[in-house]
């Protein structure tokens, strides 16, 4: 059970770039949280993601030298759905689908993957915990960095360039 959720249903073991592939994985199952419930739901994922990641990278991490192996991209999924959820937010507020802001999303998609491997500040600091703790931080404080550009970008097309 613990590796099924780390690999976030063996999504993981894809090559290469499995952390990519676990952010891209993320993308439908963002679309069906949102679909099914709105942001709240899509946030609930989030904390939902985090918790059971951090419990599956501890398990399955314990007693390994590698206490972040690249097959474990629940972290990923985390992060990604952080950063989406601006973008569910804001279809949620204007009534409309949240496909149609496909903008929002290649956004939210780039900035997670740009801040995820690039590691700035406290985003690398978390990474460097060493931890389980560790692995899923870097990936929030990634998709919380990523979710402010989001936040940046729509501002910037619906507010000063509008």
């Amino acid at each position: 059970m613990t590796h099924l959720i780390a690999t976030f249903l063996y999504v993981g073991h894809l090559r290469p770039a499995p952390g990519t592939w676990g952010s891209l994985a993320a993308l439908p199952m963002a679309w069906a949280l949102h679909v099914l419930g709105g942001p709240v739901l899509l946030a609930l994922g989030v904390l939902v993601a985090f918790v059971s990641g951090w419990w599956a990278t501890a398990l399955e991490t314990q007693g390994k030298d590698d206490h972040d192996p690249s097959e474990i991209v629940i972290d990923e999924v985390a992060g990604q759905w952080l950063a989406l959820l601006p973008v569910s937010v804001g279809a949620a507020h204007a009534g409309v689908a949240v496909t149609a802001l496909w903008p929002g999303w290649v956004v939210a998609f780039v900035a997670f993957r740009l801040f995820d491997i690039w590691k700035p500040g406290p985003i690398g600091w978390a990474d460097r915990r060493g931890d389980a703790l560790g692995v899923m931080l870097d990936d929030i404080l990634a998709g919380l960095a990523a979710a402010l550009c989001v936040i940046l970008g729509a501002w910037l097309a619906h507010g000063i360039f509008a």
